[in-house]
């Protein structure tokens, strides 16, 4: 999810001496925009879902808590968005040329040298998080390098990179939360609903690639609404979102719920009604979908926590 600027369609001064006009002001510090605080809470949600799954009572670790939510989001998170920001600043002149590194309020090599400063800070803060942490940690900023950065630049491709943010925001966040809680590896019911849920965030960062469209075109990065068209893009968004959870409602039926899973069903079909109204036109209606059906996804993704934590 990218942040949109405060000062978007506003003419702009020219910078005394130059022809050029003088970068953006904006609320916040172009540091702080760089790492779009607003991103962070998908992985800080999902890893409070890992949490919540472990069933340990927060009182015992309440360190490994606030540490974890930290490292989830404003560090890993924030670092991917660094990253991204750097390697897509050719793309983002095109589509968003007033964020922080076009519009030149973070010159010369500034967005890169704040990237790997990211990067080892988020290192040197999963430590006292274990093994799991630490582990967990180095995939994530992995992930983060290898989604933007050359020679693999995964979201040059709609599947692999979206596949890679959704492991990110959601699936890796979720285990490691129950990981560091319980102090070792979680339970195989975790594991499954992290890797159902991470599957079903794929459909939603292809709805983030609609606002896009054109800048990936030009620049070769061939998103799925690129690759399949805008309709069919949609489409896949929805079913990817839509399969997984009800994957995760006949598990949780297998298992012997009854509240959890309705609860669950429930949302989804409010989700299913959302959708048709996004497929009037994917483009217009995806950030109208990002704040209602994902909403209710990951709502969906908490209840199904609370169900993980009783013994089953």
């Amino acid at each position: 999810m990218n942040t949109a600027s405060a000062t978007a369609g506003i003419s702009r001064p020219a910078i005394p001496g130059t022809d050029h006009p003088a970068p953006p002001r904006t609320a916040m510090p172009a540091e702080l925009e760089l790492l779009k605080p607003i991103t962070w809470f998908a992985p800080m949600w999902a890893f409070m879902c890992g949490v919540v799954s472990s069933g340990v009572p927060l009182a015992e670790r309440w360190w490994a808590l606030g540490l974890g939510m930290l490292l989830a989001g404003p560090m890993v998170c924030g670092t991917s968005q660094a990253v991204n920001d750097w390697f897509d600043r050719h793309v983002d002149a095109i589509n968003e040329p007033n964020r922080p590194i076009p519009s030149g309020r973070l010159p010369g090599r500034r967005g890169l040298h704040i990237a790997i400063a990211w990067t080892l800070l988020s290192l040197l803060v999963a430590v006292p998080l274990g093994a799991w942490g630490l582990g967990a940690a180095v995939v994530g900023l992995a992930l983060a390098w290898a989604y933007s950065a050359p020679p693999f630049r995964l979201k040059q491709n709609g599947w692999w990179g979206n596949a890679a943010c959704a492991a990110c925001y959601e699936g890796l966040p979720w285990i490691t939360g129950a990981a560091v809680m319980v102090a070792g590896s979680p339970g195989w019911h975790v594991f499954t609903m992290a890797v159902l849920y991470s599957a079903g965030a794929h459909g939603i960062m292809t709805l983030n690639d609609f606002k896009s469209v054109e800048g990936d075109r030009q620049t070769g990065i061939r998103s799925l609404p690129v690759l399949l068209g805008v309709e069919a893009a949609g489409n896949a968004a929805c079913i990817a979102m839509a399969l997984p959870q009800l994957a995760v409602i006949a598990l949780l039926l297998s298992w012997g719920f009854v509240s959890y899973p309705f609860v669950v069903a429930l949302l989804l079909m409010a989700q299913l009604a959302l959708m048709v109204k996004l497929m009037r036109d994917p483009r217009a209606y995806a950030p109208w979908y990002n704040a209602t059906g994902t909403t209710l996804y990951v709502i969906g993704m908490l209840i199904t926590a609370f169900a993980l934590r009783i013994p089953t």
